[in-house]
C-alpha cells in the first residue's frame, strides 16, 4: 500500500523498510513515479499526496538499488513558459544517483524534433533515458578527519577525476579514470610528494554528454552540464552507477583526508544540461519549467542566458536555491567535501538583471552553519552585462583572480604589464580585496587552468590551436598572452627549449610565492602538453590525459623545491597585508620605487624585499609568527640586469634560495654590496644568511 509519505526531504529516502519519495511541481496537475524492474519494465504509481507544492509518497518494499523516474502531468504552454509533458520520463532533481547515459532518441524532446517547439510530442522517451536510482546512505567514516588548512596555507590542484589516472602506469587498468583510481596510492603519492594541500575536481555532478559532439565522435570532457546536483558521475565509478558510485566517492575522500589531502569540488549552479527552448527534456524542464528556469519577462517561451549554454537557473524562485543549498549541504555533510568553486558565480548573484553581491544567495550561505567551515571560492564572472565582478564578491569567498593570471603572462612574455601592477598582483591584490574586509588569501592566483593553455602551450605556442574540436579553430580564447619563445609549437632547438623550460620555471616562481592561494593545474609541474589546444572541454583522449611516460623530471622537481620553500617560510603565506616595515620595492641601481617607476612602460626589472622578523601576525596558537629576510629580483627583460642591493637591507651575507635560470646553485652566497647579474627572463630569491 502506497501511503501518503513526507514532502520533506525531496527525493528518494529510504528507512529500512521502505522509501519516501516527493518531487516539487508548482504547477502539476499530477506527478507519477516510474519504477523499473530488472528487465526495465515500468510501473507507474500516482504519488498520492501535494504538502507545499511537493508531491508525495512512502513506497513500500522499495529498497537500494531501484531504478525510478518521475512522470509529470501539468500544463504545455510553451509561450507562457510552462513544459510539462508526462510521456517525457524526468530524471529526480534530488537523486543520489543517476544510473545509465542518454540515449538520444528524438523521443527525449518534448517537442517533435526539428518542428514547432510550441507543439507537444507524445512519444515515450522512457527507454532512451537514464534512472534515478534508490541510494542507501549508510558509510563506515570512521577515523575521517576533514584536514582543514587555513586559507592562508592553502594549495590548490585543479584536477579532473579521469584525465589524472587513465594513463598512469602504477595506477591498475581497471580503476583508471575513475574515484578509485584517485584514491589509489600512485596517485595519492605524487599530491603528497608534490606538496599540494587540496584537489579541486572538475564537475562530478552527473552530467550531460551533448548529441552535437557525440555526432562528432567527441565528448563532454570538462562536465559543465550539470542535471544531477546530488549525484557524482556514474562513469567515473569502477564499481558500478547503481549506487556504487556514491559509496566509492566517499572512499576516495576518505582516502584523500588520510592524505592531509582537502577535496574542492568544481559545481555549476548556474545552468543545467537542458539547453534552451529547444534543448531536450530530462529533469527540470519537465518538472517546473518556470520556477527553476529565468525566463524573459515578456517571451517566457525562452530562457535567459548569462552562460552561453542556452539557459540561467532561476536564483529567485525559491525552490532553485533550495535544491542549490541542499546540494551544497549533502556533498559537506553525507559526501565530506571540504569546499566549492562555483563556476560563473556572477550568474548566481543575479536577482534581477544586475549582479547584486548582497543576492539572497550569498545571504543564505552565509548565515548555513554547515557551510560555515567550507572553502567558498568564485569563478568571479558571466557572459551577462556587468558580469566580470573580480574583486566584489562578498567577505568569506576566495575568488579566481583572472587580473593576476593576465598580469603575471603580460609581465613574463613582455606584452606591458607596468611594475606598478605586476606588483600589486604579487602582494595578494589589496586594491581588490582590502578595502571590503577580506585578506591576501581572498585571492586565488593561477596562471594556468583547465580553460585555457597549459603552462608547457603557454610558452610553446602563440595561436590557439584547437582543430580537434572540429569547430574550424574558431573556439577558444583568441588572446593568450602567451609567448611561443621564437617557434610555434614542438622544436628540437636546444636554444628554445631552454627559454621555454625558463619561463616556465619563471612563472611557477611567481605564482607559488606571489601572496594569496596559489592554483596549479593538474600536470603543469610535469610538463603537460595538450598540442596547442587550449578549449579542450571536449576532449576525452591524450590531448586531455596526463601522460605520465612523458613527463619533465626536472620541471617537477623545481615545482616540488618550490612549494616546500613556500609551505617553510610564513612571509610567502600572508594572513595580513604587508605593511611598509615588512616589506620595500626597489629599481635595479638599489634606490626605491618613485611613482613614475611604476607606470613606466619601458622598465621590465624591479625587485622587492620581504622582512620576515617585522612580520605583524600571528598564528592559530597566538604565537608571534617570524621569518627570514629575503630579496626577489625580477628581470622580465631580454638583456642581463644588474641590481645593487639596497644598503638598508643590513644583511651581511645573502644566500642563494631559488633561481629560475639555474646560474647559480642553491646555498651560494652573495657579499653584501655585491653587484648580482640577473640574466634575461629570470628570477633570483635571496634568503640572508
Amino acid at each position: 500500500m502506497v501511503l501518503p509519505g513526507e514532502p520533506f526531504p525531496l527525493g528518494a529516502t529510504w528507512d529500512g523498510s521502505r522509501t519516501n519519495f516527493s518531487l516539487f511541481s508548482e504547477v502539476a496537475t499530477r506527478v507519477e513515479l516510474c519504477l523499473f524492474d530488472a528487465a526495465g519494465v515500468e510501473t507507474r504509481i500516482d504519488l498520492p499526496d501535494r504538502t507545499a507544492f511537493c508531491w508525495h509518497g512512502s513506497v513500500p518494499g522499495v529498497r537500494p538499488g531501484q531504478r525510478y523516474g518521475f512522470r509529470v502531468h501539468g500544463p504545455w504552454a510553451p509561450n507562457e513558459g510552462h513544459r510539462c509533458n508526462p510521456s517525457k520520463l524526468l530524471m529526480d532533481p534530488y537523486a543520489h544517483a543517476i544510473s545509465g547515459a542518454i540515449d538520444w532518441n528524438a523521443t527525449i524532446f518534448p517537442y517533435p524534433l526539428g518542428g514547432d517547439d510550441l507543439v507537444r510530442d507524445e512519444s515515450d522517451s522512457g527507454p532512451h533515458m537514464p534512472r534515478s536510482v534508490v541510494v542507501d546512505p549508510a558509510f563506515d567514516w570512521d577515523g575521517d578527519r576533514r584536514p582543514g588548512h587555513g586559507l592562508q596555507d592553502t594549495l590548490i590542484y585543479e584536477m579532473h577525476v579521469k584525465g589524472f589516472t587513465m594513463k598512469h602506469p602504477d595506477v591498475p587498468p581497471e580503476l583508471r579514470g575513475t574515484y578509485a583510481g584517485l584514491a589509489h596510492p600512485a596517485a595519492i603519492a605524487h599530491l603528497t610528494a608534490l606538496g599540494v594541500t587540496a584537489v579541486e575536481l572538475l564537475p562530478v555532478h552527473q552530467f550531460v554528454h551533448e548529441k552535437h559532439l557525440l555526432d562528432r565522435g567527441l565528448r563532454n570532457y570538462w562536465g559543465y552540464h550539470s542535471y544531477g546536483y546530488l549525484a557524482p558521475h556514474g562513469e567515473y565509478s569502477a564499481s558500478g552507477d547503481g549506487g556504487q558510485q556514491v559509496v566509492e566517492f566517499k572512499r576516495m575522500v576518505k582516502a584523500l583526508h588520510a592524505a592531509g589531502l582537502e577535496v574542492i569540488l568544481d559545481v555549476v549552479y548556474n545552468h543545467t544540461g537542458e539547453g534552451n527552448h529547444l534543448g531536450p527534456m530530462l529533469c527540470f524542464k519537465g518538472a517546473d519549467n518556470r520556477a527553476y528556469y529565468r525566463v524573459k519577462d515578456d517571451e517566457p517561451r525562452y530562457y535567459l542566458d548569462y552562460t552561453g549554454t542556452g539557459n540561467s537557473l532561476n536564483m529567485r524562485h525559491p525552490h532553485s536555491l533550495m535544491l542549490i543549498m541542499d546540494s551544497l549541504r549533502y556533498w559537506v555533510r553525507e559526501m565530506h567535501v571540504d569546499g566549492f568553486r562555483f563556476d560563473l558565480a556572477s550568474t548566481l548573484a543575479r536577482e534581477l538583471y544586475d549582479v547584486d553581491r548582497l543576492s539572497a544567495f550569498f545571504d543564505i550561505i552565509h548565515q548555513d552553519p554547515t557551510l560555515a567551515g567550507v572553502k567558498l571560492i568564485a569563478e568571479p564572472w558571466d557572459l551577462g552585462d556587468g558580469g566580470y565582478q573580480v574583486g566584489n564578491f562578498p567577505v568569506r569567498w576566495c575568488e579566481w583572480n583572472g587580473k593576476y593570471r593576465d598580469s603575471v603572462r603580460d609581465f613574463w612574455r613582455g606584452g606591458g604589464a607596468p611594475l606598478g601592477e605586476f606588483a600589486r598582483r604579487f602582494t595578494g591584490s589589496a586594491d581588490l580585496y582590502e578595502d571590503d574586509g577580506r585578506r591576501p588569501y581572498a585571492s586565488v592566483n593561477f596562471i594556468t587552468a583547465h580553460d585555457g593553455f597549459t603552462l608547457r602551450d603557454l610558452v610553446s605556442y602563440n595561436d590557439k590551436h584547437n582543430e580537434a574540436n572540429g569547430e574550424g579553430n574558431a573556439d577558444g580564447e583568441s588572446h593568450n598572452r602567451s609567448w611561443n619563445c621564437g617557434v610555434e609549437g614542438e622544436t628540437d632547438d636546444p636554444d628554445v627549449i631552454a627559454l621555454r623550460a625558463q619561463h616556465q620555471r619563471n612563472l611557477l616562481t611567481t605564482l607559488l610565492l606571489s601572496h594569496g592561494i596559489p592554483m596549479l593545474l593538474s600536470g603543469d609541474e610535469l610538463g603537460r602538453t595538450q598540442r596547442g589546444n587550449n578549449n579542450a572541454y571536449c576532449q576525452d583522449n591524450d590531448i586531455s590525459w596526463i601522460d605520465w611516460a612523458c613527463t619533465d623530471a626536472g620541471l617537477f622537481a623545481f615545482c616540488r623545491r618550490l612549494i616546500t620553500f613556500r609551505q617553510r617560510h610564513p612571509v610567502f603565506r600572508r594572513r595580513r597585508w604587508l605593511t611598509d616595515a615588512e616589506a620595500g620595492w626597489f629599481r635595479p641601481d638599489g634606490q626605491p620605487m618613485q611613482n613614475g617607476d611604476w607606470d613606466d612602460p619601458g622598465a621590465r626589472a624591479l625587485g622587492v624585499y620581504l622582512d620576515g622578523a617585522a612580520l605583524d601576525e600571528v598564528d592559530e596558537r597566538g604565537r608571534h609568527v617570524r621569518d627570514g629576510r629575503f630579496v626577489l629580483l625580477f628581470n622580465a627583460g631580454a638583456a642581463p640586469t644588474t641590481f645593487v642591493l639596497p644598503e638598508l637591507l643590513a644583511c651581511d651575507q645573502w644566500l642563494v634560495a631559488l633561481d629560475s635560470t639555474s646560474v647559480r646553485p642553491e646555498g651560494a652566497g652573495i657579499t653584501a654590496g655585491e653587484e648580482v647579474a640577473v640574466p634575461p627572463w629570470g628570477v633570483l630569491v635571496l634568503e640572508c644568511g
